[in-house]
């Protein structure tokens, strides 16, 4: 098991996003050639920080253009840099889908696809905004890898972990501050699940901001005498499928909790996984096939049955499946 944070830490909140721009600057400042291609938007997702920090001459506005600012990318790769995309998850993979299918993946280019504001956290911005469907255009292309980081550490460390594997990579990062779960200077691993609490009466697989509602629900379950297992799938693509198999083969269940759309993320990756190798009933927390709407993050997470109340419900219907 990897360290979390302890009482104190866990009391803090910071953004995803907010760890973007100065690791970074870290990164550059350890000699890694990175660079960072923006689309008008590097106060949001905070390329800004890397460019105050001494690397101005690193960093590429490219104005509200995302598709060349993939292409730009693209071609920075091609030169021998390390290449990191930043815009609204919304406009960074769906707006320029094309171009990371046909030219960054195709090609297996080195570079890191990194928006900010993605799912129903982004709130007021509204359905337009709120991206619920990345983790499934980018889990669906050949040569890239999908992390989901549950909080500020966790996102250092993808964005560290993007840095150093060669080829694309897909860090989700959002607009919302959410409690600390790791310590500040944990480790993570692509291909890897870890295993948050252990529990004996059913699996919960959850990543990003769920991973915070999870743990409520583990919590909640215990004062009925329930003991949930809590996974957080930080690698969505590869999938750890070993952690996951030889949980539920402990808990004879699973529920699957997602800031995102029911189809195609890691609800379904870990469909596929149980389908193949160990079935079992399963139960899906997440955006039921549905565009987003304006209101503020709390709010939403109850609206579109995504908070800890939503995940117990889900756990009983599993566990009477058995």
């Amino acid at each position: 098991m990897v360290t979390l944070a302890n009482a104190e830490q866990s009391q803090v909140k910071r953004a995803t996003r907010a760890a973007y721009g100065v690791t970074l600057a870290e990164l550059a400042g350890e000699g890694v050639p990175v660079v960072a291609v923006d689309a008008d938007l590097t106060g949001s997702t905070t390329t800004a920080k890397f460019a105050k920090a001494g690397y101005a001459d690193r960093l590429f506005n490219c104005g509200i253009a995302e598709q060349n600012m993939v292409d730009v990318a693209a071609g920075l790769a091609t030169t021998g840099n390390i290449a990191f995309t930043g815009s609204f998850a919304v406009f960074g993979t769906g707006r320029a889908y094309d171009q990371i299918r046909n030219t960054v993946c195709y090609s297996n280019l080195d570079v890191k696809i990194c928006p900010t504001h993605a799912g129903v956290s982004v709130g007021p911005d509204g359905g337009s905004h709120q991206m619920l469907e990345d983790v499934s255009l980018m889990r669906g292309l050949p040569n890239m890898r999908v992390l989901v980081p549950a909080d500020y550490a966790a996102a250092r460390a993808a964005i560290k972990l993007a840095a150093k594997t060669p080829g694309p990579v897909y860090v989700r990062m959002g607009r919302a501050a959410v409690p600390c779960v790791y310590d500040d200077d944990v480790e993570l691993e692509i291909g890897r699940a870890y295993v948050l609490r252990e529990g004996s009466d059913a699996t919960v697989v959850a990543c990003g901001v769920e991973i915070r509602e999870a743990l409520a629900a583990a919590d909640m379950l215990a004062e009925e005498g329930v003991s949930i297992e809590v996974i957080d799938a930080f690698s969505v693509k590869p999938l750890d499928e070993d952690t996951i198999t030889a949980s539920v083969a402990k808990t004879g269940c699973c529920v699957v909790a997602e800031e995102h759309s029911v189809h195609g993320g890691l609800g379904s990756a870990v469909a596929e996984c149980l389908a193949r190798k160990n079935p079992a009933p399963c139960e899906f927390v997440g955006v039921q096939d549905r565009f987003g709407k304006s209101g503020e993050f709390e709010e939403l997470l109850g609206y579109f049955n995504l908070d800890a109340a939503a995940i117990v419900e889900a756990v009983k219907c599993a566990r009477g499946r058995k």
